[in-house]
């Protein structure tokens, strides 16, 4: 008995398979899961290992040999699916160029003004609100028009100034800085400000798309809420 034990577990060894002992073994390469390879070593461990007055039942083996298919087909789709998901959730370059020369709604604070004059903008509201308020400053933080929009329903909203300030005067063409506020009652509603942004140029990270828009800096594309 001793002979063919020794025998059994010299073949699991020079197949690189130490016998479960009982004992707690160390793993040595951090590895929990059985791959094909290991399905195979398995296998050929147990065809040179088998009782000859008792050899493996066919049925026994085609249902291994349907098994190994199996795990094969599986790993192969899952690589597939993995290649496809990279590739749909990548964004290449022609996707990126297409940017280049065109206006983007995103958020921000920093606008600058239209060829006739002021500003068009949106706000992403977190709830309903009875007052919705637009303060335009100047670079140097001077208030140059103060817009209250009456009450809205949650969601985005769009306002328009015409560039001109509450004194009735031309405010020129910015960079003008833009803050939201708005409120329900007298109880503070969250406020997004948007900007419309010229795309100055694209890069990409990570398969996605890095626009650098004037006084906005680096936005991902992911931000754009759209496009003009």
């Amino acid at each position: 008995m001793t002979t063919t034990t020794s025998s059994y577990d010299s073949t699991l060894s020079s197949l690189g398979i130490n016998r479960y002992t009982g004992a707690t073994a160390t793993p040595t390469t951090g590895q929990t899961t059985l791959g094909q390879a290991d399905f195979l070593k398995l296998m050929t461990a147990q065809l040179q290992n088998q009782d000859p007055f008792s050899p493996v039942d066919n049925t026994q083996m085609v249902a291994q040999m349907a098994q190994f298919s199996q795990l094969s087909g599986i790993s192969d789709m899952s690589t597939t699916l993995k290649a496809i998901a990279d590739k749909l959730g990548a964004t290449t370059t022609a996707d990126a160029v297409s940017y280049i020369g065109k206006t983007v709604l995103v958020p921000g604070s920093v606008a600058y003004g239209r060829t006739s004059g002021g500003i068009e903008g949106a706000i992403e509201l977190g709830g309903d609100a009875s007052n919705v308020n637009v303060t335009i400053s100047d670079q140097n933080g001077q208030v140059l028009k103060t817009m209250q929009l009456g009450a809205h329903a949650a969601g985005t909203m769009t306002y328009d100034w015409d560039g001109t300030t509450n004194q009735g005067q031309n405010a020129g063409s910015g960079p003008f800085t833009v803050s939201v506020s708005a409120q329900n009652n007298g109880v503070g509603v969250s406020a997004t400000g948007l900007v419309w942004a010229p795309v100055q140029s694209v890069s990409t990270t990570s398969g996605s798309a890095v626009l650098t828009l004037p006084g906005i800096g680096d936005t991902n594309a992911s931000s754009v809420r759209q496009i003009g």
